[in-house]
C-alpha cells in the first residue's frame, strides 16, 4: 500500500509562515504511524505532484482552510485520479465556510454561538469575537471587549486578512476540541483534548492537554458526534472546536483534516492511529482505539512537553 501525505506549507517551502512549526508536526507524525504499518509506503511530496496522488491508495493532504487553499488542494488529488482520504469537496467547503457552518448547524440544532457577517461597530453587546470567514488558526482573530478594542482590530484586521470577516457571539468557557475517524459506517471519537490558547484577546494556539476531565469529556463527545452527524460526506480525520461554558456547550467549528491534537492524541493511544483511520474509511468501526492510562501535554510545533503513563 503507498499513501500520499500532503501538507501545504512544507510542501511548498513557506518557511516562515506562523503555522508551518504546526503544518510539519502534523506531517510528521501522521507519516511515521503509515512508516510504521507493514507495507506500507510513504510519499511526502515537496510539490503537487499529480504523478504520486494518481499512484498511491490514499492521499491525506493538509492545508489550511483560507482562501480555499484545502479545498483546492483536494480537487487537484481527484483530477489526478487520486483517493483522498479526507472529507468529500462539498463537505471540504461547507466545513471552511463557518458562516455556512453555522446556518447549518442552526437549521439541525445544533448548539452554536450566533454569527453574522455584517461588520462590528461600538454599539455592539460587547464581548463579541472578530475573526475569518475561513479562516485557520487565529490569524485576525480578536475578543472585542470594549469599542476601543474594536478600532484597535480594525487596525490590525486590514494589515493580517484582506477576505471577509464574521461577527460572532462570544461564549465564555474550557477551549475544546474532540478529533473523529469518520468514514461509511460511522465516526469514531477520540480522546477530547483542552486547547491552550493565549490570554490577550487573539486566541493563539499554544498546544494541548488531554484527557479531559471524565465529566467534561463526556459532554464534548455528545456535543461533537452531533456536530459532525449531520455533515454528509465527512471522512478520514476531523477536528471539532467547542467551548464547554458553565451550563451551556457550544460547536464552533470543524476543522475538515488533521489537527495539531493528532501529535497528542498518538503520544497516548496504544494504537497506531493511522492503522485506524485506514480501517474506519474502510468501513470498519468495530474495534475502538485503545489508550494508555496517563495524561499528556502538547506544544503547538508538535513538542510533546509533558507525560505521564501509569502502568497496569
Amino acid at each position: 500500500m503507498k499513501v500520499v501525505v500532503y501538507e501545504y506549507l512544507t510542501a511548498r517551502g513557506l518557511v516562515t509562515d506562523p503555522m508551518y512549526a504546526e503544518g510539519r508536526a502534523m506531517r510528521d507524525a501522521v507519516a511515521a504511524d503509515f512508516a510504521a504499518l507493514p507495507g506500507c509506503a510513504v510519499v511526502t511530496p515537496d510539490a503537487d505532484d499529480a504523478a504520486a496522488f494518481a499512484a498511491a491508495d490514499w492521499a491525506l493532504v493538509v492545508a489550511p482552510e483560507s482562501d480555499g487553499i484545502l479545498l483546492d488542494r483536494c480537487r487537484r488529488v481527484l483530477d489526478a485520479g487520486g483517493r483522498l482520504l479526507g472529507p468529500s469537496l462539498a463537505a471540504v467547503e461547507l466545513t471552511s465556510d463557518k458562516l455556512a457552518l453555522h446556518d447549518h448547524w442552526r437549521a439541525r440544532a445544533v448548539p452554536t454561538p450566533a454569527t453574522t457577517d455584517r461588520a462590528p461597530t461600538a454599539c455592539e453587546a460587547f464581548p463579541v469575537v472578530w475573526k475569518p470567514r475561513d479562516g485557520c488558526g487565529s490569524t485576525a482573530t480578536f475578543l472585542l471587549r470594549d469599542r476601543f478594542e474594536l478600532v484597535q482590530a480594525q487596525a490590525l484586521a486590514a494589515e493580517e486578512y484582506p477576505g471577509p470577516m464574521i461577527l460572532q457571539e462570544y461564549v465564555p468557557g474550557v477551549a475544546a476540541s474532540v478529533g473523529f475517524l469518520c468514514g461509511p459506517e460511522g465516526n469514531v471519537p477520540l480522546l477530547p483534548t483542552t486547547q491552550i490558547l493565549s490570554a490577550d484577546g487573539r486566541f493563539h494556539y499554544r498546544g494541548g492537554e488531554l484527557p479531559l476531565p471524565p465529566a467534561l469529556a463526556e459532554r464534548a463527545v455528545s456535543l461533537a458526534t452531533r456536530a459532525v452527524a449531520c455533515v454528509p460526506g465527512l471522512c478520514g480525520y476531523v477536528g471539532v472546536d467547542l467551548i464547554l461554558g458553565d451550563g451551556r456547550d457550544v460547536a464552533v467549528e470543524i476543522n475538515p483534516r488533521l489537527t495539531t491534537s493528532y501529535v497528542g492524541l498518538r503520544a497516548l493511544a496504544a494504537d497506531n492511529l493511522a492503522a485506524a483511520l485506514l480501517r474506519v474509511a474502510g468501513g470498519d468501526v468495530r474495534r475502538p482505539v485503545r489508550w494508555h492510562d496517563g495524561g499528556v501535554r502538547f506544544a503547538s510545533d508538535g513538542t510533546v512537553v509533558h507525560a505521564t503513563f501509569k502502568s497496569g
